[in-house]
């Protein structure tokens, strides 16, 4: 009933109701046309007991249940009555209760008289089934309601504690302009943070055969359980909320699993604001509230608006047969095991479910962690699309484009002002699809965003307000943040010109103090004021998230398909030339390192940034910027063993002319890297890197490396040939994570496998197009089945496995593959599946997703004979499903268990990936 709310002005009913419904508008916008054909209620179980009821027989209200309210507040809705403990407004006759609203004396504090009865201290209950049997009142300007608060406000006033909206109608039976006739009743909670950014979600409900709530009794409840909660006009249940739930991935990293209800409240221990993703704030005793409001932000802002003085000349009156209360006697202390449900009561409403119950809340995501160190700048457009952050129309339905301007922005972004159907548009930079939210909260002291803007149109209203809006987490409507702040409260101070290029730079922290979510920022807007840019045609260059010293900062290529002549391949003792061949096609131009044992017992090989070793101009590099965050990393491939096949291969590091002159060095086990390598591997490009601050820790002066040396331990290494590519010292690579399971060859760290058939499955040349592939037999083991596939798993028989991460990529990534049927399963009809595995699957604590293989984005059905079919499944769909897709480790595809005996497939391009 509370609402609190900023409202619009008076607007039609039409228009106002897509954001405003429940209790002041928490519907989400979403309504449900009952169609009892297409769902099969169950009956209530049998278990409910009942504990607390009033059938309102007796003579006069039993003040041993009710409390009557006194009470000229407006409700914090600017409400039109005073509540009274008068029997003009409450009373029992002919077995029910009456709640009558009338009209008021000239000289009263309000306009209106009417009544509330709660039963705070009374009837006080965790959990339960809630039901009242009520005819409700009609009339521009009604708000019945029947709805429950917290005893004690545990988690902070309201809405921290919660709020439960069990019914509210306003205005039924009110015809508009059309003819439509408002029959709506809705259900809402409210939570989350203070007003006026407190949360709510619900649902607006119609009732069956165009049935209108002012004409008869209908029954209205709701089951409230542990984490779960109900809404139910005559038994149908129309709406469920749940509780939000988190999910962690093996790093530890916390995302929403499932977007509910939340608490924003101060932490018992911290005393610091803080969010909570648990049964909180509806896990406390709640009490009943029966009110008939006049008035009040949200009826008079909808359908004629205002009050219809005449509907209430003769009184309006809302009548309750009774309320009653139920305890579900099988666990009373969580209210499980009672609940009346039906089919689609836990899934969202879609073209597939229709009857789809489900509401999500509005819980913001966790906070992502802290960047450490100086953030890497985020460049969302400069001379191309960044893939990432693609252009983006939000409502007019414009594809924007890039462009050629003058000599000095080159490509640029062209945007135009279409007003869309909902009378404007909003035009920019959105990662929201690709999954690309950007942390710059270790920007928020001196970071900026900046871009250029020229206006080649301008806009219908050509002096109207130009606007920076950017957002995190989704938006203010997913439960984020966002901030919107004119042009010209740049640093710069001025607005767009038309035909004149212009520079604009706002300080992170001002759109932080403006109430922007650092940490997840995933949106970024320019356009003309709301409604005022049709016609409007800019362009915009450079624009970018950065701060003084953050970003790449100094970097150095060693070697990157050609010798830098500063740091030259090099052999200290070995008497070798170190030589530039030509590896695949991936890596091209390599240097090949050749270990002979000099006099001196052994040799060093590496990359030299001294003159007086063969380097020209050579000047030391200074990383100590960088320490932080920065990287030493390289490719590395073994072509042949050391005379100590298993001997350990080195990293040293040198400064300043190294130990001999003065200088300083760091050393380590190459199997020290981050990616978790041991040794090199012969014939397998392996990629190493290594913390500058690991090196720092170690003892080398960082503003002064001039020599890099990778070799197998001194005087073991003879015979070793090996070959090393893309050798750099800076801040890591923005990398899209991405791996190829198999692509015309096996990926040792992903071996073809088969679990159960006891076959081997084997490389074999397929046609022109395909080349070389995998191909399975599937041969039903001991077990009744097999299935097979992809193992990055030590255990079966992958070489240094690693699991792969695809959580960065979750928004937009795919798994894709091609599939060839040789020869049909013996059950030739059977359905054919896909499984993915993570952290060792199911009996090894991980977890696994699992699809029949026509779920595909392609739409193919079954694998079909002699023909090539590429599959793609979205990782978000696999994630949904259960899948931690953070450690991804087997991948299967196999005709159902026990049915695919002498199937033969083939399989190609297996890759898991962002695009």
């Amino acid at each position: 009933m509370r609402n609190a709310q900023k409202y619009l002005t008076k607007l039609s009913a039409t228009a106002l109701f897509i954001g405003l419904a429940g209790c002041g508008g928490g519907s989400n916008g979403s309504t449900t046309f009952t169609d009892e054909t297409v769902v099969d209620p169950a009956l209530p179980v049998s278990d409910w007991q009942l504990v607390w009821s009033d059938d309102f027989d007796g003579a006069a209200i039993d003040n041993a249940k009710w409390n009557l309210a006194i009470d000229c507040s407006g409700g914090g809705n600017q409400e039109k009555q005073c509540y009274t403990d008068s029997a003009d407004n409450a009373f029992l006759a002919d077995g029910n209760l009456n709640i009558v609203a009338l009209p008021a004396p000239e000289d009263a504090v309000k306009p209106y008289t009417s009544a509330k009865l709660d039963s705070k201290m009374k009837a006080d209950f965790t959990y339960g089934r809630f039901e009242v049997r009520a005819k409700l009142p009609s009339g521009q300007g009604s708000w019945p309601a029947v709805w429950m608060l917290p005893t004690d406000d545990v988690y902070g006033g309201w809405p921290h504690s919660g709020e439960i909206d069990i019914v509210e109608a306003v205005n039924l039976k009110t015809s508009d302009a059309d003819g439509n006739i408002e029959s709506y009743v809705h259900g809402t909670l409210h939570y989350g943070k203070s007003y006026p950014d407190n949360d709510q979600s619900g649902k607006a409900y119609l009732l069956p055969a165009d049935a209108n709530p002012a004409d008869d009794f209908h029954t209205y409840a709701v089951e409230w359980q542990e984490g779960e909660i109900r809404w139910y006009v005559d038994g149908y249940l129309y709406q469920t909320q749940l509780k939000s739930a988190l999910k962690f991935n093996s790093k530890g990293t916390a995302s929403l699993k499932h977007k509910g209800w939340y608490t924003h409240n101060f932490d018992t221990i911290t005393g610091e604001l803080a969010t909570s993703w648990d049964n909180a704030p509806y896990d406390q005793d709640f009490h009943m509230i029966l009110n008939l409001a006049v008035g009040g932000d949200w009826p008079e802002n909808v359908n004629n608006g205002g009050v219809d003085a005449s509907a209430f000349a003769a009184g309006q009156t809302m009548q309750i047969d009774f309320v009653r209360v139920y305890e579900c006697i099988s666990d009373p202390e969580t209210g499980k095991g009672c609940d009346t449900v039906r089919t689609d009561y836990k899934v969202e409403a879609d073209e597939e479910h229709p009857s789809g119950a489900l509401i999500l809340g509005k819980a913001p995501a966790p906070p992502l962690p802290p960047v450490a160190g100086p953030a890497t700048p985020l460049v969302l457009f400069a001379d191309a699309v960044n893939e990432q952050w693609p252009l983006w129309d939000c409502c007019g339905g414009t594809i924007p484009t890039v462009v050629t301007d003058d000599a000095a922005h080159g490509e640029v972004a062209r945007f135009e002002v279409v007003n869309g159907e909902f009378g404007g548009t909003v035009l920019g930079f959105s990662g929201r699809d690709t999954g690309a939210s950007f942390n710059a909260s270790s920007m928020i002291q001196d970071g900026t965003l900046e871009f250029d803007l020229k206006v080649t149109a301008l806009p219908a209203v050509a002096d109207t307000a130009w606007m920076l809006k950017v957002e995190s987490n989704g938006g203010l409507d997913a439960g984020g943040a966002a901030a919107e702040v004119a042009l010209s409260t740049s640093d710069e101070g001025h607005s767009p010109q038309l035909d004149n290029w212009l520079h604009f730079t706002f300080q992170l922290s001002d759109l932080d103090a403006a109430g922007l979510d650092l940490s997840a920022i995933d949106v970024m807007m320019l356009f003309p004021a709301w409604g005022n840019g049709q016609g409007a045609v800019f362009l915009v260059d450079n624009v970018i998230f950065s701060q003084p010293g953050a970003g790449a900062g100094p970097s150095v290529d060693l070697f990157s398909d050609a010798v830098n002549p500063q740091w030259v391949p090099w052999d200290c003792c070995g008497g070798t030339t170190p030589t530039v061949v030509t590896d695949d096609a991936e890596h091209g131009a390599v240097t090949e390192f050749v270990i002979v044992n000099g006099e001196f017992g052994g040799t060093v090989v590496g990359y030299a940034g001294r003159d007086a070793l063969g380097a020209t101009n050579a000047v030391a590099f200074d990383a100590s910027s960088i320490i932080a965050s920065g990287i030493l990393e390289f490719d590395l491939k073994l072509m042949s063993l050391a005379a100590v096949a298993d001997t350990d291969w080195i990293l040293k590091v040198e400064s300043n002319g190294g130990a001999d002159a003065g200088g300083t060095f760091s050393e380590f086990s190459l199997s020290n890297n981050d990616e978790g390598h041991l040794i090199p591997v012969v014939d397998t490009w392996q990629h190493y890197t290594f913390k500058l601050s690991d090196l720092d820790a170690a003892g080398l002066d960082l503003s002064a490396i001039d020599v890099v040396m990778i070799f197998p331990a001194w005087g073991n290494g003879e015979g070793a040939v090996f070959r090393v590519d893309n050798v750099r010292i800076g801040q890591p690579a923005v990398v899209t994570p991405s791996v190829v399971l198999f692509d015309n060859a096996i990926n040792p760290q992903w071996v073809p496998w088969d679990c159960c058939g006891g076959t081997t499955p084997v490389v074999v040349t397929d046609d022109a197009s395909h080349g070389e592939v995998t191909e399975f037999v599937i041969v039903n083991g001991e077990f009744g089945g097999t299935v097979v596939g992809y193992a990055a798993r030590d255990t079966l028989g992958a070489t240094d496995a690693q699991t792969f991460d695809a959580s960065s990529i979750i928004a937009g990534g795919k798994l894709e593959f091609d599939l060839k049927l040789i020869s049909p399963a013996a059950v030739a009809d059977t359905d054919w599946i896909l499984k993915l595995e993570s952290d060792g699957g199911a009996d090894a604590g991980g977890t696994f997703s699992e699809f029949s293989l026509s779920n595909n984005d392609e739409g193919h059905v079954i694998p079909v004979v002699d023909t090539w079919q590429h599959y793609t499944f979205k990782l978000s769909d696999l994630d949904a499903a259960g899948l931690d897709i953070s450690a991804i480790d087997m991948v299967m595809i196999f005709p159902a268990w026990g049915n695919g005996e002498g199937a033969i497939f083939r399989v190609d391009n297996v890759t898991i990936s962002a695009n």
